[in-house]
């Protein structure tokens, strides 16, 4: 028993490394694009598909300069370019301008043109639950079923 213990705080251990690794590569590579004008980001969470988040480096009139994305399963994803987007309007992206067979990267670079969008109108943008949000929301539904 004390065993299987050793090896669960291990792993516990090793995925709080990894994930804290992951979390200060994106947060570098924000930062870079950041400090060469305005980033538009859009997220998709994947649950036991590959989750992704973009961003889009643009200039003061919403044309994307740079594109980057990161998606993946696991805390080994890393920030990788995304090409094809230099040149257009961030406000314009859908779905269809994704790469075939990347569902959630999709979703994700409608996200990023619906807040950038919202952004540009003065709306506020919605946060999204945390986790403990998340298993409230759940609970309650299922106490009041």
């Amino acid at each position: 028993m004390f065993k299987l213990i050793v090896v669960v705080a291990l792993a516990f251990a090793l995925q709080f490394f990894l994930t804290s690794a992951q979390m200060s590569h994106f947060n570098k590579e924000f930062i870079k694009l950041r400090k060469q004008g305005r980033v538009a980001c859009g997220r998709k969470s994947g649950g036991f598909h590959a989750g992704a988040i973009v961003m889009f480096q643009i200039d003061d009139n919403g044309i994307v300069q740079q594109a980057k994305k990161l998606e993946g399963v696991t805390c080994l994803a890393r920030v990788r370019d995304l090409n094809g987007f230099e040149g257009r309007f961030v406000g314009d992206l859908t779905e269809e301008d994704g790469p075939k067979n990347h569902r959630n990267l999709k979703k994700a670079i409608a996200d990023a043109a619906l807040t950038y969008n919202k952004f540009v109108r003065g709306e506020e943008l919605e946060q999204p639950p945390s986790p403990f949000q998340k298993i409230g929301r759940s609970a309650k539904k299922i106490l009041h079923t």
